[in-house]
């Protein structure tokens, strides 16, 4: 027997006789094949996690049998702990409140936990319990980002932090021409330049962290409209002091719920976020790509590892594939980020009705940026060379370091030595030794690159 049917509040479904899920799931597998790309199981995760919370927080209330309440909790443990993904087909253009997946959720948990209870377990009067899913989905939002942010993007960025932050030791002491507009300026050295992507890195995890409180906040508990409808007056408390339990993180009752199902403001302000991080990631990854350019005709101040090659007709070209890749990955979130920009302004009156845009665009932009931290500081930061040689040679020609001689010869006569030294291709002290009455040994130390570098130092 290769299909069943079930019932459902519209009639029969003819389904496959395997399927875990029920009639409405079905229906929705076959209504929605726009995207061709289910919710992510990160997300599915959340909701599962929100499933057990409540069950045993119903339990406890007297809402539901004990016995039923830990059917359902040791059903949702096991989807949680795998084997039961290719159960949630439901793609991420759906309906806008993702009713199909949360009744998919609750299906699949009905028929696990039916068969260890040994009756029947309803996916609507008892695993929905007290739910709807205009609080559970917005509340799976903030959960599964919470959960992935913690789990994978703050190490991750940390990580990449760190990396650079050992590299910068390592060429704190190489002083090399510093560039704004992409032209000669003043000298840095090494370490400070890479201390600015360490800045940004770290400022990443510091904006996160400035929007965790709002994200810990869940309208679990307001049901259909917020006005928690069905559900009994201590449920949602218990429901998410259960859930803080289960996940290690300190979620708490939404401050206002209306505000948390009409409108996905959080979701927006942490898309934010990750927007910044996204263009962080970028200028690292151009950096590089402009310090490793050439080698011969660009600035080769640096040599990426040679990771494969990189050209189908030219021999011998190494290409640099990470930034390239990176670089790739944060144009796709803040992409994705208009895009949620746009779902949450898409809700009207009690409900925002581009809940599983948001999921799906959150989720990924948090997981495309962790991979591209780790990839980033793992095969491109961990392994490059300096060219110390070419850096101290274009250095020493470099006019612009003229720029310490304007406090003692002006800015016009300083020009025209700048001037000179361009023209003639000759370093900046030998023109400077010609066209000013300052000893060499006095040129020497205030033109020195190193001592310019740490004029601005307490």
């Amino acid at each position: 027997m290769t299909e069943r049917i079930e019932h459902d509040s519209m009639g029969a479904v003819h389904l496959p006789a395997s399927a875990r899920y029920g009639a409405q799931t079905e229906r929705a597998r076959r209504n929605f094949t726009i995207g061709g790309e289910p919710l992510p199981m990160a997300f599915i995760a959340a909701v599962v996690e929100i499933k057990r919370a409540a069950a045993a927080a119903n339990g406890a209330l007297g809402e539901l049998d004990r016995d039923l309440a830990r059917a359902i909790e040791s059903a949702a443990e096991r989807v949680l702990a795998g084997g039961f993904d290719d159960q949630f087909p439901i793609d991420v253009y759906q309906t806008g409140s993702a009713t199909s997946t949360n009744m998919n959720v609750n299906e699949v948990l009905a028929n696990v936990a039916s068969e260890e209870l040994g009756r029947p377990v309803h996916p609507n009067d008892h695993v929905n319990r007290g739910q709807s899913s205009n609080d559970v989905i917005p509340s799976a939002i903030h959960v599964s980002a919470a959960l992935a942010i913690d789990a994978e993007l703050i190490p991750a960025l940390a990580h990449l932090a760190d990396q650079i932050d050992r590299r910068a030791d390592e060429f704190a002491d190489v002083v090399k021409t510093g560039r704004t507009h992409l032209m000669d300026a003043m000298p840095v050295t090494f370490g400070q330049e890479l201390s600015a992507w360490s800045a940004q890195m770290r400022s990443g995890i510091a904006r996160l962290r400035s929007t965790w409180p709002r994200l810990l906040e869940l309208p679990l508990g307001g049901t259909a409209v917020g006005t928690g409808v069905n559900a009994h007056p201590q449920f949602a408390a218990r429901a998410i002091e259960q859930l803080s339990r289960t996940t290690t993180v300190a979620f708490v009752p939404a401050a206002n719920r209306f505000a948390g199902m009409a409108s996905q403001d959080t979701a927006v302000e942490l898309s934010g976020q990750l927007r910044v991080i996204a263009v962080g990631l970028a200028k690292i990854a151009n950096d590089l790509r402009l310090m490793n350019s050439g080698p011969l005709a660009g600035f080769g101040e640096i040599a990426l590892p040679a990771l494969q090659p990189g050209s189908s007709i030219m021999p011998g070209k190494v290409n640099p594939v990470i930034p390239e890749a990176v670089a790739m990955a944060a144009a796709q979130v803040m992409g994705n980020d208009a895009a949620i920009g746009i779902a949450a302004q898409s809700g009207n009156f009690q409900l925002n009705v581009m809940l599983p845009l948001v999921a799906r665009n959150l989720l990924a932009n948090i997981g495309l940026l962790a991979r591209a931290a780790r990839a980033l500081a793992d095969h491109a930061i961990a392994g490059f060379t300096v060219n110390r040689s070419a850096i101290t040679a274009t250095l020493a020609r470099n006019p612009i370091l003229i720029t310490a001689l304007n406090p003692v010869i002006g800015y016009a006569k300083a020009a025209e030595i700048a001037k000179r030294a361009y023209a003639t291709n000759r370093a900046i002290i030998d023109v400077a030794e010609e066209m000013t009455d300052i000893p060499r040994g006095e040129l020497e130390r205030l033109l020195d690159p190193a001592h310019l570098t740490k004029q601005g130092d307490p």
